[in-house]
């Protein structure tokens, strides 16, 4: 039993790591981060696949972490998907590492890569591997100067960014 419990331990440690040569950013203020961000650009993944119009919204929760409210449109569907999940940070509030939980105790790594410190208008996202990606915005578009110097930079960290999905916000797609 007792091997069984360090196994799943490794487990959701290890999914809560950094891929190699990611380094989240510093002096992060989550208090700016907060809101809705629009996802501009993923890597495809099963929990989004079909999606359109996606967003995140962060707000904080009562027990100091950040709720998370990742919403999207299924148009094969004709409906809205929603799931909530929770974060808490990994190294300290200033840095733009934390592990989100969309299921029970399992946390996967949310690190924050890239960010427009500045206006927090931007931010390039990824995961606990290189398979996750996502460019977000606070707005449902991106200057395509921003859009390809993010995908530069993901690029070079060893993202394939030739598999990255466009999201579209159009309403014609709830219609």
């Amino acid at each position: 039993m007792k091997k069984i419990i360090n196994i799943l331990a490794l487990l959701i440690v290890g999914c809560a790591g950094l891929p190699d040569g990611v380094k989240p950013v510093d002096h992060f203020q989550i208090e700016r981060y907060l809101g809705k961000w629009y996802e501009i650009a993923r890597l495809d993944h099963s929990f989004e696949r079909g999606l359109s119009r996606v967003s995140a919204e962060y707000s904080l929760r009562e027990d100091g972490g950040v709720r998370v409210l990742n919403r999207g449109y299924l148009a094969s569907e004709g409906k809205w998907k929603e799931t909530e999940g929770k974060a808490y940070f990994v190294n300290g509030p200033d840095r733009g590492f934390l592990k989100v939980s969309f299921f029970g105790p399992f946390y996967g790594s949310y690190v924050i890569l890239e960010l427009d410190h500045q206006d927090y208008s931007y931010a390039l996202v990824c995961g606990p591997d290189k398979s996750y990606l996502w460019i977000l915005a606070r707005s449902p578009g991106l200057d395509k100067d921003v859009r390809d110097r993010l995908i530069s930079r993901a690029s070079s960290l060893g993202f394939d960014t030739g598999k990255l999905i466009f999201v579209k916000h159009d309403e014609k797609d709830s219609i």
